[in-house]
């Protein structure tokens, strides 16, 4: 949730919206700081100052650090400025911190000032490039990615930058199959619709990036939330917003899925996954595209959104695919997402392992929910995910299922007090996080069940997306010693913020100041160790479909440090699984080596990290349309490949149906692996008897 908020609030980007000719024509405004934005920068410095975990005084260090970031914000990857013009703004470098704390901001907004004067000149440039075309014949590259290059020596280097951006931009359409006139009456108007948003900037957009560039030296989750921004996160917060169900964030100018929610539109489709970049979006059936490529996020998800059971039409390309991949309209139906649909789902993995039957039931937990209104207002049957968990689980009990896997994928987190009732329905009473306020006081927060509802064998799944409340339930497990940790290391949020209205310290003056997402807190495992920067690592690895040095707390750079407070008093339930663990690995790595889609899903993994590592792709058409044909007909041939019919199925993994409706969980290898690792234990744990006596027909023995 958080990068998706920064995400928000700090995209620099443009729109499509009306060409109109006269924007040549339009002045830029000088942008001026307001009384209230000097008064909501004053304050933030002292609550910082003084309430923060970890308080820092706004000296001419941290101003440098602002700096850094303020820069990163307006220019990530270093195309707008010269290095001549980094050279002159170095002057502001110490002088950030006095701009605060004299109520005088007209350092940063002229830094912001010079920003908007070099985008209108480079996009500028940019619509002049059309007049004349490209030859695609030419050997060259464009590198994607400059955001750890210098800035450009001379207005001759940054313009040929341009030349290659503008270049790349006409190839992408062009092998997406549109002509020379449609690419120049597209770009031309992409481009200067970005002059127009220019043209209407205001100062809190100018403010919201250099609050946040503050806020952001501090630590990653301090974050500074104007007028608008709070607005937004009230909405994803209450998950109130009437759409699609997807939530996003911008790279390379795209809006990019991130996660589906469950039971949302977008997930219920089928058609969209993370990872798909969303190029074009229409209203109705037959609505016009409207391209939306480089358009600040926030105005791409306001025309998302809608009344609800609208129609709303994405131009996606797909997340397997490159740049340059075939695209596909996905119609949506636009509805209000319930806490139904946020809800635990159950499914049952069966599978044969040569002659005999282990039965895994699977609870897929979205997030750590709670009907706190209803929860407040005294009602006996409020719904949280403790509640709908230990239902599922004596669900799954009555099925017979051998062992418990709890898929924790892409939480992001959510109530606190529900990853500690939760572990409760594992371990029973005892402590499951311990926390440390900025004064140094540690509580221990323990769950309350009086017995495990589970006592069996289980495990839980992460990744890279696992955060805060998901790594405190999969951490206390694994502390206990209760269950295995499977999948990748978790994001590393071990931190806990409350927001603050800073109005409240000005009353009387009328004025709108937004507010200040401090971080007071941090949590500590039980262990004493802490969740913080180094997230969990599972006990047996499977691959990272994240990229490590983009995603997680350690991608930050200034997040606080992994630390270590005294363990609680607690006591491991079980000890055997580390003893087994090494023949797990084994049986893993060997099985692993056989399956055909866990293969292909490595294969696709090293193939986009040789990618990202390489930034830089081929301007010359030829080698674009032979790499585009190649990937294309890979994933065909797969398509084709894996198109068997029920009876060609592969009898090792079947899925069971667990709520009248067949899951699609076993198309997931990584699922998959993960449940045949949690089958291995639970023979392991018991030895031969039980589970390897049964035959593929018989009920399985509930431990």
């Amino acid at each position: 949730m958080y990068r998706i908020l920064i995400c928000l609030l700090l995209a620099v980007a443009f729109g499509v919206q009306a060409n109109t000719p006269e924007v040549a024509a339009q002045r830029y405004p000088t942008l001026r700081p307001l009384q209230q934005q000097a008064m909501a920068a004053q304050l933030t410095a002292r609550i910082i100052g003084e309430h923060h975990y970890r308080p820092l005084t706004l000296d001419d260090s941290l101003s440098g650090k602002i700096f850094d970031g303020y820069l990163k914000s307006l220019d990530p990857d270093r195309m707008l400025f010269t290095q001549a013009d980094i050279e002159q703004l170095q002057a502001a470098r110490t002088r950030l911190d006095d701009a605060v704390l004299r109520n005088d901001l007209s350092v940063p907004f002229d830094m912001f000032n010079l920003y908007v004067k070099r985008a209108v000149e480079r996009f500028g440039y940019a619509r002049s490039l059309l007049k004349s075309g490209f030859d695609f014949s030419v050997e060259e590259d464009y590198q994607f990615n400059r955001e750890k290059e210098p800035w450009p020596k001379s207005q001759a280097e940054a313009n040929d930058l341009w030349r290659k951006r503008v270049k790349n931009d006409w190839l992408q359409l062009k092998l997406a199959g549109k002509d020379d006139k449609a690419i120049v009456a597209l770009l031309d108007k992409r481009y200067e619709n970005f002059l127009k948003r220019m043209a209407r900037l205001k100062s809190e957009d100018a403010f919201q990036i250099f609050m946040n560039a503050y806020t952001m030296s501090v630590d990653p989750h301090t974050n500074y939330l104007g007028p608008r921004a709070t607005e937004d996160f009230g909405i994803a917060m209450k998950l109130s917003l009437v759409g699609i169900g997807a939530v996003l964030e911008e790279k390379d100018d795209y809006a990019t899925i991130k996660e589906l929610v469950p039971g949302s539109p977008a997930a219920l489709s089928e058609k969209l996954k993370p990872g798909d970049r969303i190029v074009g979006v229409a209203q109705g059936n037959k609505g016009a595209m409207t391209d939306v490529v480089g358009w600040r996020l926030d105005d791409t998800v306001a025309l998302i959104r809608g009344a609800p059971d609208s129609v709303v039409l994405l131009d996606v390309i797909p997340a397997e695919g490159g740049p340059d991949s075939e695209h596909k309209v996905v119609p949506l139906v636009r509805k209000k997402i319930s806490l139904e649909d946020q809800a635990a789902k159950k499914s049952v993995l069966s599978l044969n392992d040569n002659g005999t039957v282990r039965r895994i039931g699977v609870i897929a937990l979205p997030t750590f929910y709670e009907d706190f209104q209803a929860r407040q207002s005294g009602e006996k049957d409020y719904r949280s995910a403790t509640r709908d968990v230990s239902r599922l689980l004596g669900e799954l009990k009555a099925e017979k299922v051998d062992a418990v896997l709890i898929d924790l994928r892409n939480n992001g987190g959510g109530s606190l007090s529900e990853a500690i009732e939760l572990t409760g329905l594992f371990t029973g009473s005892g402590p499951v996080v311990q926390q440390r306020d900025a004064r140094g006081d540690v509580s221990v927060a323990r769950g309350a069940a009086p017995g495990p509802v589970w006592s069996g064998p289980m495990a839980v799944m992460i990744n890279r997306a696992s955060a805060s409340a998901s790594e405190i339930f999969a951490a206390a497990i694994q502390d206990y010693g209760r269950g295995l940790v499977i999948g990748e290391t978790s994001f590393g949020k071990g931190t806990v913020q409350t927001m603050v209205d800073l109005d409240q310290f000005a009353p009387g003056q009328g004025a709108q100041l937004g507010d200040l997402k401090l971080t007071i807190a941090q949590f500590f495992r039980i262990n004493g160790g802490t969740t913080q920067l180094k997230g969990v690592t599972p006990d047996i690895q499977l691959p990272s479909t994240a990229d490590a040095e983009e995603s997680g707390e350690a991608s930050y750079g200034n997040g606080l440090p992994w630390m270590r407070v005294k363990p609680a008093d607690y006591r491991e339930i079980a000890k055997n699984w580390h003893d087994i663990l090494p023949e797990l690995k084994l049986r893993h790595s060997q099985r692993v080596v056989k399956e055909k889609e866990y293969q292909e899903l490595m294969e696709d993994i090293a193939e986009y990290d040789q990618r990202r590592k390489q930034n830089l792709i081929s301007l010359n058409e030829v080698k674009r349309r032979a790499e585009r044909d190649a990937q294309d007909a890979k994933l065909k041939s797969r398509g084709k490949e894996s198109g068997k019919s029920e009876d060609d199925t592969d009898e090792q993994t079947k899925l069971v149906q667990g709520a009248g409706k067949a899951d699609k969980k076993a198309d997931d290898p990584l699922l998959r692996e993960a449940a045949q690792i949690l089958s291995d234990a639970a023979r392991l744990e018991h030895g031969n008897q039980g589970l390897a006596s049964r035959s593929p027909g018989e009920r399985a023995v509930v431990h």
